[in-house]
């Protein structure tokens, strides 16, 4: 699918994508922007899911090189995770498109206002390494998957996902798990963006514009990232919980 777009809104476009890219890089939930901004375009919602996940693809795809390159993530400690993550998402992917997603709208709010809460009444989550609650062989046969099929099933709050499981789960501090969900969500992204270009949902002409401004996004949000580190990623991640949350309850509730 293929649309001939004003450079204005392509510019628009474009700079949605680099605020987007900046969000999604330290807290996630830069769908919030981008999403709607494709639907206001006037494409259709699942050619509009599939543009998102192609650009966001290339926005985590950013983010990830830039922490495994700062040594702030090693690739050998969440090599099996991103291959649950991936294997995850394709079954996510597949199963949106016969399944309804509806009952877990009324689940995700809950899951991101409990993410919220903690890193608001819990100022030490994070700060420092703490024992694992659960061994890497565990965590990447079970949470990795299960996270990157809600990737690919739904989206939104993904990288929150991925962080607060790394950090509860597998004792990493807060710089460490959000880089490591980087890859992992990198991984999901893909996945799910192989499956959606097989069935010829992408927009391309929206796409290209939208990468650009998602790796511009990225690279800006992952140097903020580490040199800023539990700093700037708390605030964000309890203010994008909480905004993602009311989104689903908006849409879904009222």
């Amino acid at each position: 699918m293929d649309l001939v777009l004003s450079p204005e809104l392509l510019a628009a476009l474009f700079g949605v994508a680099l605020l987007a890219g900046f969000i999604d890089t330290i807290a996630g939930g830069g769908g919030l922007l981008t999403l709607p901004a494709l639907l206001l375009a006037q494409v259709p919602p699942v050619a509009a899911l599939a543009t998102n996940k192609l650009q966001s693809s290339f926005g985590s795809l950013t983010a990830a090189l830039t922490m495994l390159r700062r040594g702030i993530v090693r690739f050998e400690d969440v090599r099996g995770m991103v291959v649950g993550s991936l294997l995850g998402s394709v079954l996510g992917t597949l199963l949106v498109q016969f399944i309804n997603p509806g009952i877990l709208m009324f689940l995700i709010p809950l899951v991101l206002v409990v993410i919220a809460l903690y890193f608001l009444l819990v100022p030490t989550a994070g700060l420092e390494e703490t024992p694992a609650r659960m061994s890497r062989r565990l965590y990447s046969m079970t949470l990795a998957p299960l996270v990157g099929f809600y990737d690919g099933f739904l989206g939104p709050g993904t990288g929150s996902f991925f962080a607060f499981s790394k950090i509860w789960f597998r004792g990493r501090n807060l710089l460490g798990a959000t880089g490591a969900a980087k890859v992992m969500n990198c991984a999901s992204n893909v996945a799910s963006l192989v499956v959606f270009i097989a069935g010829g949902k992408v927009v391309w002409s929206l796409g290209v514009a939208m990468i650009a401004g998602q790796i511009l996004g990225a690279l800006i949000g992952s140097h903020t990232m580490i040199r800023h580190g539990s700093r700037i990623i708390r605030p964000l991640v309890v203010g994008m919980c909480l905004l993602m949350a009311v989104s689903y309850i908006w849409k879904e509730v009222l």
